[in-house]
């Protein structure tokens, strides 16, 4: 019994011990100093092995402490060229390095960080060769750049083409990962053929709107990336010491310059206002209100990381786009319709409130209708519509409004119990009639979607003067909803433009059905390029918040 004893334990401790050595971080060799760079080719593979079981075993996680895009991607390249390096020869770099260092250095211009694909611990080991003959002689260190330089490539390629943001419900791609093999082959072609850079390039959206962003950033970063300004108090006060501050902080940023005249003159500072609000897409009124104020107190840091994430947006759409299709910006109040890459139609929208807010979405437009009735959603029967009823029953008349019972019969308001309906009792549908002064305006255009959504004109046309227009209950107006209509029916046969015309002048509702249906997406984009100038949205469903916290920047 007692040597049964001491066996269990003995056993416990082999095992434990076992458990440990298994689980002990493998420690790397500081350096390999060879006396003739010619004996590189042989040691370096044994450094690149000892790097990759390094890997494995530290979850990969690498020896500069960021991790690589994955272990198993790693071996496969490397067993195909039987652990040899292949971003230097005999102790010398080759010309493909360089191009991956430039990418890897630049990658905030796609809207990714250099640091994820190592660049400080490249930077050092670079130094180090450019710099020190023993350097060149260590093998340890070529092994250390041949791997970071393979995973910076591999990582890079796949962040460029599915980006690093989390798929969502209207992410239109269909896959989302490169295999190892994929990976590998990449690899091997760009460095036999000597084309690093348009490998990578080629992996990017080629949308005309990323290439637009992507162009647009460059050159704001050009003028923006070394300039440094104050913040200002975030209360405004009209003294002359705020106005000082105010001064400052515009000629800081090159929206004014004092030299011409008196730094305390009001209208100069008005200009400088309006200068800066032009630049950043606000409303140019000259006053520094709450939303100029924060404007100006964001960083350089916080225009690049609202970029990246524009950039990624674009990165979840398919590699093409159909020959024709519809895209809603909705912070961007804007609609386009495109057709074979070029912008036919564009027009302003207003879209929904943050508490009503537009989905995003991808559908496919099918009809439109002239002089549409509204059948009012429930929600804003419920709480705008029916105390507006119970305090005036003249409301109705004043929206000609019908209330439509259950078998769909219109019925008089007098037959109504008004006072006893609520959100909980309330077996009526209201519908507005057609004409000039139904909410849906002349035209409501139809696609299938879950949240009963469309685009339509509106008889409160006012509102596209509005620089802040997330204001409707969900619902997409659209100024230009003649353009539009015209557009998606002009060759169609069956509904001549003429045709088209009398209708409209004679008030007939019709339902127009489009030949062939147009595609539609609904999607967030804050930040855009037109004409080589970034153009900044406001965030108005604090999307972007969300996004950068899941991509952590």
């Amino acid at each position: 019994m007692k040597y049964s004893f001491l066996r269990d334990n003995l056993i416990f401790v082999v095992v434990l011990f076992s458990l440990f050595a298994c689980h002990r971080k493998r420690v790397l060799r500081d350096r390999e100093i060879v006396g003739d760079i010619r004996q590189l080719s042989e040691v370096i593979p044994e450094n690149i092995i000892e790097r990759l079981e390094y890997i494995a075993d530290n979850q990969d996680v690498m020896e500069d402490s960021v991790p690589a895009l994955r272990s198993g991607a790693l071996n496969y390249f490397y067993q195909q060229t039987n652990n040899n390096p292949v971003w230097s020869s005999n102790g010398v770099l080759d010309g493909q390095a360089d191009s991956m260092y430039y990418y890897i250095i630049h990658a905030e211009e796609s809207g990714l960080l250099p640091a994820d694909y190592h660049s400080v611990a490249l930077d050092q080991a670079m130094k180090r060769i450019r710099e020190d003959a023993n350097a060149k002689k260590d093998a340890t260190l070529w092994a250390q750049v041949d791997l970071l330089m393979t995973d910076a490539f591999m990582k890079m390629a796949m962040h460029l083409r599915f980006g690093t943001g989390p798929r969502d419900s209207i992410t239109l791609r269909k896959d989302s990962v490169y295999s190892d093999t994929l990976l590998a082959n990449y690899l091997n072609s760009a460095l036999h053929q000597h084309i690093i850079g348009p490998t990578l390039r080629a992996q990017e959206p080629q949308h005309n709107g990323y290439q637009l962003l992507k162009s647009a950033w460059v050159n704001f970063k050009g003028k923006y990336s070394e300039m440094k300004w104050d913040s200002l108090p975030l209360t405004y006060t009209d003294t002359a010491g705020y106005r000082q501050l105010l001064i400052n902080r515009l000629v800081q940023s090159g929206h004014l310059d004092t030299s011409g005249g008196h730094s305390s003159d009001t209208s100069l500072l008005k200009k400088g206002i309006r200068a800066f609000q032009k630049e950043f897409n606000m409303y140019e009124d000259g006053q520094a209100g709450k939303k100029t104020i924060q404007t100006m107190n964001k960083t350089f840091a916080d225009w690049e990381v609202q970029v990246a994430l524009n950039m990624d947006r674009w990165r979840k759409l398919p590699d093409t786009l159909p020959q024709r299709y519809i895209m809603v910006n909705v912070p961007g109040y804007r609609m386009e319709l495109v057709d074979s890459g070029t912008v036919a139609v564009t027009s302003k929208v207003i879209v929904g409130a943050p508490r009503t807010r537009t989905p995003l979405l991808n559908s496919r437009m099918t009809n439109f209708v002239m002089y549409p009735y509204w059948r009012v959603p429930f929600s804003i029967t419920i709480k705008e519509m029916l105390p507006a009823i119970q305090r005036d029953r003249a409301y109705l008349a004043k929206k000609n409004l019908e209330i439509i019972d259950s078998h769909g019969n219109a019925i008089s308001p007098d037959s109504v119990k008004w006072s006893k309906l609520s959100k909980n009792y309330f077996p009526y549908v209201l519908r507005q009639m057609d004409g000039i002064e139904n909410s849906l305006g002349i035209m409501k255009f139809n696609f299938m979607n879950k949240y009963a959504v469309y685009l339509h004109d509106t008889n409160a046309r006012g509102l596209f003067a509005n620089s802040y227009r997330a204001l409707s209950h969900g619902c997409v107006r659209v100024q230009q909803w003649d353009s539009l209509s015209m557009y998606l029916t002009k060759d169609d046969t069956r509904h001549p433009r003429d045709s088209m015309r009398r209708w409209l002048a004679n008030g007939d509702k019709k339902q127009i059905d489009i030949q062939h249906s147009v595609p539609i997406y609904f999607r967030y984009f804050t930040a855009e390029g037109r004409d080589g100038r970034l153009v900044l949205h406001e965030d108005i469903y604090g999307e972007d918040r969300i996004l950068r916290k899941q991509m952590k920047r």
